[in-house]
């Protein structure tokens, strides 16, 4: 099940290999058996999705196709609303979350023939790095039992790397989808602000969210961004740009392409073996012809900041009632950071927003008009141990969340595209990751290098499996 690709699985269904039917009992089958040890799931929606699966058979049989995702069985982050299915957004409430729409992106994947299994388990409120949930139980990492599968998209990446679902949808707000596809060993991938669109989702802070996939592989992430990505009339953050033929763009030669390796901030404080995996990615891109030289980046610190006092603001509006009914049901961390919003001032929170635009705009003139891409690391370290990163008082884990995550946030206040995937193992076999970073809506480029990079090495293809440390959850 963990070999099955969008692409492999797809052209099995289209030849009639095996049906949408048998595809989905087998996921839920295997979800049944291993997922009371992970946790990756929320609610399972086992009637719903035989029953799109017949309908869905029936079609094929008909001899109609929707596409390359035709009968393929995912599953969504739990803060997507559908239809039928309650939102808890991690919560202790079942249906914390409503809307009158349905989420856009999981609408957009199910016209285009996927199976929803069902909702995926996350930090509460999506406001987490580590995937540990009191109330739905700590996601655990398939590739090593008791450590961290990374937040807040933790269930997305975990069923992906655990082989409950092909692909799954996730949220980044600081990293949400970036870190929990580093610590599992998959691929995730952050688009451009405004390029997938957000309406029916749970919003954290709607400055900064994004939605995007978590997959086995980048041509995955690729086949899921071009059905999702593009203009959505309920969104007024969404884009009219065109959304290009990404998967149709893999394969276009990256000889000639100049990648920038970060000299400073980037790989401060970051484990040796972490930091010469992401080195070693680089000189492998270099190998494929891609021209890589340091380059240094403007200071992120301001920029985090800015998007502190943002975020912050934000989530506290959206969560208000929570916070001020029902502040017992919160876990202390996301209730102490949730309270930090109530005391910044509505002219701070605007000129943080006026200061974010201009930083964005510095940030992109000096840096991409140098190279074409960015190459550095996701996380400062694989995948800790969930018991340790747990420990301590509030504030000293409000203090870890913010450095584990601090590679990954200043490119949520940038908006840029944000790309992580598989480039080593730990000793020990935790998974070791690297981020590509591009230009606005240049998901193109940093879909072809993390391509590239991809089918010249085979990090993507490890499985989880024990080791002299511990054992794979799956084991």
């Amino acid at each position: 099940m963990t070999d099955w690709t969008i692409a492999t699985l797809a052209r099995a269904i289209a030849t009639r290999k095996i049906s949408p039917v048998e595809a989905t009992q087998e996921h839920l089958t295997r979800i049944e058996r291993l997922d009371g040890r992970i946790r990756a799931f929320i609610t399972v929606d086992a009637e719903g999705a035989l029953a799109a699966a017949r309908a869905l058979e029936t079609e094929l049989m008909a001899g109609r196709s929707r596409g390359p995702l035709h009968g393929v069985p995912l599953a969504h982050k739990d803060l997507c609303h559908m239809a039928g299915l309650p939102t808890s957004c991690g919560t202790r409430t079942r249906e914390y979350f409503t809307s009158p729409i349905e989420c856009t992106a999981v609408a957009r994947l199910r016209e285009a023939g996927a199976v929803t299994l069902g909702k995926l388990n996350m930090a509460e409120l999506a406001m987490g790095p580590f995937g540990d949930n009191a109330h739905h139980g700590d996601v655990q990492n398939p590739r090593r039992e008791g450590h961290c599968a990374g937040g807040s998209s933790s269930g997305s990446a975990a069923a992906v790397a655990a082989g409950f679902a092909i692909a799954a949808l996730g949220s980044d707000t600081g990293g949400s989808i970036r870190l929990p596809a580093a610590c599992c060993g998959v691929v995730g991938l952050k688009p451009t602000y405004g390029r997938v669109s957000r309406a029916g989702a749970m919003p954290l802070s709607w400055s900064l969210d994004h939605l995007g996939p978590l997959t086995r592989t980048v041509g995955d992430a690729a086949t899921i961004l071009g059905i999702v990505a593009g203009y959505d009339r309920r969104d007024a953050t969404s884009s009219r740009r065109s959304v290009p033929y990404y998967e149709g763009m893999l394969e276009t030669a990256i000889a000639g392409l100049h990648v920038g390796v970060p000299e400073n901030y980037y790989f401060d404080g970051v484990t040796e073996e972490m930091a010469a995996a992401v080195r070693a990615a680089a000189h492998a891109l270099e190998g494929l012809g891609v021209r890589v030289t340091p380059v240094r980046l403007p200071d992120p610190q301001p920029l985090v900041d800015v998007c502190n006092v943002i975020s912050r603001s934000e989530s506290a509006a959206v969560h208000v009632r929570i916070v001020r009914d029902r502040p017992h049901e919160l876990q202390p961390a996301v209730r102490a950071r949730l309270e930090t919003g109530f005391h910044i001032s509505a002219h701070d929170y605007l000129q943080a927003l006026r200061l974010r635009g201009r930083l964005t705009r510095e940030f992109v003139r000096e840096v991409f008009d140098e190279v074409d891409a960015l190459v550095l690391p996701v996380i400062p370290e694989p995948a800790p141990v969930l018991e340790a990163v747990k420990a301590g008082t509030t504030d000293e884990i409000v203090a870890r969340m913010g450095r584990f995550s601090r590679l990954t946030r200043p490119f949520n206040g940038l908006g840029l595209p944000a790309l992580a995937l598989p480039c080593g193992l730990a000793a020990d076999g935790r998974p070791l990751a690297l981020q590509i970073v591009g230009r606005p809506f240049d998901e193109a480029t940093v879909l072809r290098l993390g391509h590239a990079y991809e089918q010249a090495t085979a990090w993507h293809l490890s499985p989880p499996r024990p080791s002299d440390r511990g054992e794979s959850v799956l084991d």
